[in-house]
């Protein structure tokens, strides 16, 4: 009796399991006639500093937005030239103007190499945003811009605990399905910037939010992949770090690179800023040594594109 209980139950998960992966999909179809479908899939994710297409945004009060011209020179075509050269399956940019502009590059330079999909979360008032070009289809987009996140053990002038809202839309997810069997869900994230406590605490109150999040996708499918990349602002052994690598089960993140290979600058690389880490349970789909850090183009041309070098890797689409 106590197996065929047992044996009841375990067909009861798998029937839930099923389900949640059925609503992920529910309402959703790809384009006509649309069918990539990849055995293995793979991302660029990279910080590209201060990109802006060439006209002026009016709510926009800043320098480098209002007059780009004078800082991008060639970067535009130096970013089209290392996409080709990669040729992503998926693409995150962080300190990306807009969703659009990312799109008018790709008509403009590269629009043979499949890329249909594209999302963002821009700000109100201000520029650098994280952007996503994809060849595979995309899902629900999960916008975190609207929330307040607290800055922990930080008081302002009335002691009470400090909160902002104005880096939230530099934190998104968004489910993402490249074929018909396998999905994954991909935060882009581009966290505070700069030293000191109260900038660390400002990530962690963001790591806070996304890993409540996360808890959220693994309630509805334990077995979700889940994958979080971008410029952290921290480096691998920070507290920052570590609230993402603490966890159980499929909240748990693991950093496939040694903290010895570094991101910033890309004149010198001296410290490691930028990361792709899955959880555990899309990390078993992690195609060995395909994780890396490192120049795509020559290094006057790395410089002249970006501060950062861009993290990039491949996953294998196995069925859950």
């Amino acid at each position: 009796m106590r197996r065929i209980i047992i044996s009841v139950l375990s067909l009861c998960l798998i029937g839930v399991v099923s389900i949640a992966q059925d609503l992920k999909r529910a309402g959703i179809s790809a384009p006509v006639g649309f069918n990539y479908q990849p055995e293995k899939i793979s991302i660029l994710s990279w910080n590209v500093e201060h990109f802006v297409d060439g006209f002026d945004n009016p709510y926009t009060n800043n320098n480098r937005e209002n007059n780009p011209e004078e800082r991008m020179g060639d970067k535009e075509a130096l970013l089209a030239k290392a996409i080709k050269k990669v040729n992503p399956d998926i693409l995150v940019l962080q300190e990306f103007e807009s969703s659009e502009y990312i799109r008018a590059i790709a008509e403009k330079y590269f629009p043979d190499l499949g890329y249909q999909f594209y999302a963002g979360n821009e700000s109100d008032g201000w520029y650098m945003n994280v952007v996503i070009m994809s060849k595979v289809p995309l899902g629900t987009f999960y916008s975190y811009g609207s929330l307040y996140t607290p800055v922990p053990g930080i008081l302002d002038d009335d002691g009470n605990e400090e909160t902002q809202i104005n880096l939230n839309t530099r934190l998104w997810s968004i489910d993402v399905f490249p074929n018909t069997n396998y999905d994954f869900n991909l935060t882009g994230v581009h966290l505070k910037a700069g030293r000191g406590e109260r900038n660390e605490q400002m990530r962690i109150g963001q790591l806070n939010l996304l890993k409540n999040q996360f808890q959220r996708f693994l309630n509805e499918d334990k077995k979700a992949n889940l994958v979080i990349m971008g410029d952290f602002n921290a480096y691998p052994d920070s507290k920052e770090m570590k609230v993402l690598f603490e966890g159980k089960k499929g909240n748990k993140f693991i950093d496939p690179l040694d903290p010895s290979i570094l991101s910033h600058p890309s004149r010198e690389p001296a410290r490691r800023l930028d990361y792709m880490v899955p959880n555990v349970n899309m990390l078993k789909e992690l195609v060995d040594g395909s994780m890396k850090i490192e120049y795509i183009l020559s290094k006057e041309e790395m410089i002249a594109l970006s501060d950062h070098l861009p993290v990039y890797a491949e996953f294998v689409m196995r069925n859950k």
